[in-house]
């Protein structure tokens, strides 16, 4: 009893061994191809549960999402004899794993075999394009065609190239020190000009608001002395007006202004005589001047 359960215990072991070898699964983004001793039998895409003969067949799972590619910078020649250096890289995916088992076995293969293309197709394409057709114009329609170039190619491997593009496009650094001086010494031209017309234009309004401002100004002293005029006029006429009415009252108040005037608490100095009409109203309230005796006679 004791060896007939040992044996079964060993049987489902081997059993569970068994399954446990010839089951595999394949993931939502994998594929896999089924080799028997080497030798390709099957290709599995569906995603599930998977089953293969232990010991003899073995799995090998590729991915079946986009994979990147970058190739190193290279020098290329454009069709107007300006030499860049393109920096790119390329998107692609394994399409049939049994193709690309065969050629290149693992993915590491890839920059091996497909490197090379694309620079090949870089090479020819962009020979024949100018670098404003690089740079600025037809960058699109390049790399739609580079793309086509190394997809054809690369349909032996088992691939699909899905995309090629370019993360940098520059000159030499021998050439772009040139370049680098010829647009500054551009923009230092064109910087010239616009001050030289910023300047042109400001003394241009400088020198329209120095004529308005002398025409204002000559205005302004116009009206002025007009209006000063008539002042003086109109006091004049008051004064002569006030003259007219009450002499002794004018000439009291004109008196008293130019004591006001005459007679300052700072330093006030006048070398005059004492009885001399000026302080005739300090000697009378009404302004008289007394009588001077009369002078005798000269023998």
């Amino acid at each position: 009893m004791r060896t007939f359960l040992a044996l079964l215990f060993i049987v489902v072991g081997l059993a569970a061994v068994a399954v446990y070898a010839s089951a595999f699964i394949v993931h939502q983004n994998e594929q896999a191809l089924i080799l028997r001793f080497g030798e390709p039998k099957r290709v599995v895409k569906s995603p599930g549960l998977n089953w293969k003969f232990p010991l003899v067949d073995t799995a090998e799972i590729y991915d079946k999402r986009i994979l990147d590619l970058d190739s190193q910078p290279q020098e290329v020649t454009a069709s107007d004899q300006k030499r860049l250096v393109v920096d790119s890289f390329a998107r692609y995916k394994i399409v049939d794993p049994l193709k690309f088992y065969q050629t290149l076995r693992y993915e590491e293969g890839v920059r091996s075999r497909l490197g090379p293309i694309i620079e090949s197709a870089l090479r020819r394409v962009l020979g024949g394009a100018s670098f404003q057709d690089l740079v600025r114009d037809k960058r699109e329609d390049l790399m739609k065609r580079i793309a086509a170039v190394v997809n054809k190619e690369g349909a032996e491997f088992g691939l699909e190239v899905v995309d090629v593009r370019i993360k940098r496009a520059d000159l030499p650094e021998q050439n772009s020190k040139s370049v680098f001086d010829r647009m500054r010494a551009e923009r230092q031209r064109e910087a010239a000009e616009f001050r030289a017309q910023g300047a042109a234009e400001a003394n241009r309004i400088k020198a329209t608001a120095d004529r308005e401002a002398t025409v204002i100004q000559a205005e302004a002293t116009r009206k002025g002395e007009e209006l000063r005029g008539g002042g003086d006029a109109d006091r004049n006429r008051i004064y002569a007006e006030a003259y007219g009415r009450d002499p002794e009252f004018f000439e009291f108040y004109r008196s008293m202004l130019a004591y006001e005037h005459g007679l300052k608490s700072a330093d006030t100095r006048l070398i005059i005589s004492p009885d001399s009409d000026f302080f005739k109203y300090f000697a009378d309230p009404h302004g008289k001047m007394p009588d001077k005796p009369p002078q005798p006679a000269p023998q």
